[in-house]
């Protein structure tokens, strides 16, 4: 490849994979929004069914903790020998919450390494924080909400 992008029809695929086979991910509503070689971003749009019973409604930590896992893990895929053959598995995931999230959430995962047996990834996960007045000034409605670590085995063959 010339670039980092991948070709058109692997966000294709991917997206279709996650609207119509993975029954979680298809029921959170989830988007690929670019997918490149070693990036992925994916958003989870707001829902009340995914809150918390506060006032106003927040987003619950396991929504960001999925996309930490999931965003972390694709990320790694196009580095396998066969993308679509192999697999990948979380060994270990760190979550740190860092502010309540009140709108949808997006997950941007970089990988960091790409190893023969085990990957790495980085993930920050942004949204609409509530009370947020610094934001409202500035007219940069969203924050980081939680950022994230994960350990995958990667299987290539």
């Amino acid at each position: 490849m010339t670039d980092d992008h991948l070709p058109p029809e692997a966000q294709a695929m991917l997206q279709q994979f996650i609207e119509q086979e993975h029954g979680y991910l298809s029921w959170l509503g989830t988007t690929v929004e670019e997918f490149t070689y070693d990036t992925i971003t994916l958003a989870v749009p707001f829902d009340e069914k995914l809150t918390n019973p506060t006032s106003p409604p927040t987003m619950h930590g396991g929504i960001a903790a999925t996309l930490v896992d999931t965003a972390g893990g694709l990320a790694l895929r196009p580095s396998l020998d066969d993308p679509m053959q192999g697999g990948v598995a979380t060994i270990n995931l760190n979550v740190n919450y860092l502010r309540r999230a009140a709108g949808d959430m997006t997950a941007h995962a970089e990988v960091i390494r790409a190893g023969g047996s085990v990957g790495v990834s980085q993930v920050t996960v942004t949204s609409e924080v509530p009370g947020d007045r610094d934001a409202e000034r500035s007219g940069r409605s969203e924050k980081p909400v939680a950022v994230g670590q994960g350990a995958y085995r990667l299987f290539r063959g």
